[in-house]
C-alpha cells in the first residue's frame, strides 16, 4: 500500500504510524534491489539537499550524499564552521533562508529543539540525522537489517545492552514497539530510559502485540533475543564522563558469554557504529560470524534514500 508522505519531515518515528514505517521499509528494500541491479533513475534531478552537521559523521553523511547524488540531486555539506546556524543568526532565520534555496534539509547535531525549529520554519522536509534524543534514520536501517535476517518481525526479540537512555536506545524503543518487535533494554538503573517514553512505547507495543522490558539483569534482558544491540558508552559531548561510564557499564559489555545467554544459536549482533572494540563489545563478537554491523551500515543508505524519495 502506498502512502502520500510528500512534504513530511522525519524528526522521530513517534510521528509515523506502523503502516507508514512499513511503507518506508518496503521502499528501502526496493531501492536496495535497484542498486544491486545497477538500475538508476535520477529521481532527484534538479533537486538540492542541505546537509547541516554540528557533529562528525561517517555513515550519516555518506548515506545522504551518495543516496541523493545517485538519483541526480545536488547535496551541499554545511558544517557548524561554515554557516551562522545559532551563532550570528537564529535557527529560525537560517531555516527560512535554506527553505527557499533547498528542497530538503538534513540536520545532525546536539539539541533536538534545533531540528524541530528547522522543520517548523523552513517549509521543506527536514530529516533528523541524529540529535541528543533521537536517531530515527539509524533505526530504519536496523529494522531493515532485522527483516533481511529473519524474514519478518513476528515473534522477534531485540535486546539493547548498555546506555539505555541514549538516542539510539530511545529510537529503538519507539521503532520496535511500533512494529510489534519484543524489545528489552538492559542497563544500570542510573541509565534507564525516561519513564514517559517507556510508558508511551508500552502503548505502541500493546497495539502492535509486542512486549517491552527494562531491566538491569543481563540474564533476563537478553534471554531469547534474536538480536543483541549495543552502542558506545560515551556519546559525543559526554567525554568528561568517560571513567564514570566505563566503571558503570563494564559489566554490560557484549561478549561471547553474554551472547550465549540468549539461549539461541542464530542470535545476531548489531551496533550503529562507530564502535570502541573492547569497551561496549568484545573484538571477537563484532568481528565474528554473528555480527551484522556492516549490513546495518549499508542499509543506512537505502533507508535514507527511501525516506527522501517518499517525502520530497
Amino acid at each position: 500500500m502506498a502512502f502520500n508522505l510528500k512534504g513530511r519531515s522525519l524528526l522521530t518515528l513517534k510521528d509515523f504510524s506502523k503502516e507508514e514505517i512499513r511503507f518506508l521499509l518496503d521502499v528501502s528494500h526496493q531501492v536496495k534491489r535497484e542498486r544491486k541491479a545497477g538500475s538508476y533513475h535520477l529521481r532527484f534531478k534538479g533537486k538540492t539537499l542541505a546537509l547541516l552537521f554540528e557533529k562528525r559523521s561517517t555513515r550519516t553523511r555518506c548515506a545522504f550524499e551518495t543516496a541523493f547524488g545517485e538519483e541526480g540531486g545536488y547535496p551541499v555539506f554545511l558544517s557548524g564552521d561554515d554557516i551562522q546556524l545559532g551563532a550570528k543568526e537564529t535557527i529560525e532565520d537560517t531555516a527560512r533562508v535554506l527553505g527557499r534555496m533547498f528542497d530538503a534539509i538534513q540536520f545532525r547535531g546536539f539539541k533536538h529543539k534545533s531540528v524541530e525549529k528547522l522543520a517548523e520554519y523552513s517549509g521543506v522536509p527536514v530529516y533528523n540525522g541524529l540529535t541528543d534524543m533521537y536517531h530515527p534514520t539509524q533505526i530504519l536501517a536496523d529494522l531493515m537489517t532485522v527483516e533481511e535476517e529473519f524474514g519478518s518481525f513476528k515473534g522477534i526479540k531485540v535486546a539493547f545492552v548498555g546506555d539505555g537512555r541514549n538516542n539510539v536506545a530511545n529510537s529503538l524503543l519507539i521503532g520496535c514497539s511500533k512494529m510489534g518487535i519484543d524489545f528489552s533494554i538492559t542497563a544500570p538503573k542510573d541509565l534507564f530510559p525516561q519513564k514517559e517514553l517507556v510508558n508511551l512505547c508500552r502503548e505502541y507495543a500493546s497495539g502492535a502485540g509486542s512486549d517491552i522490558e527494562i531491566t538491569d539483569d543481563t540474564d533476563r534482558g537478553v534471554k531469547g533475543a534474536h538480536a543483541v544491540y549495543t552502542d558506545v558508552w560515551i556519546s559525543m559531548g559526554e567525554e568528561e564522563k568517560q571513567k564514570e561510564r566505563y566503571d558503570l557499564l563494564k559489566p554490560y559489555q557484549v561478549n561471547n558469554e553474554l551472547m550465549e545467554k540468549t539461549g539461541r544459536r542464530n542470535t545476531i549482533f548489531m551496533h550503529c557504529l562507530p564502535a570502541v572494540k573492547g569497551n561496549e563489545v568484545s573484538f571477537d563478537v563484532i568481528e565474528g560470524k554473528a555480527s551484522r554491523v556492516w549490513d546495518e551500515a549499508e542499509n543506512r543508505k537505502h533507508t535514507i534514500k527511501a525516506i527522501m524519495l517518499s517525502t520530497i
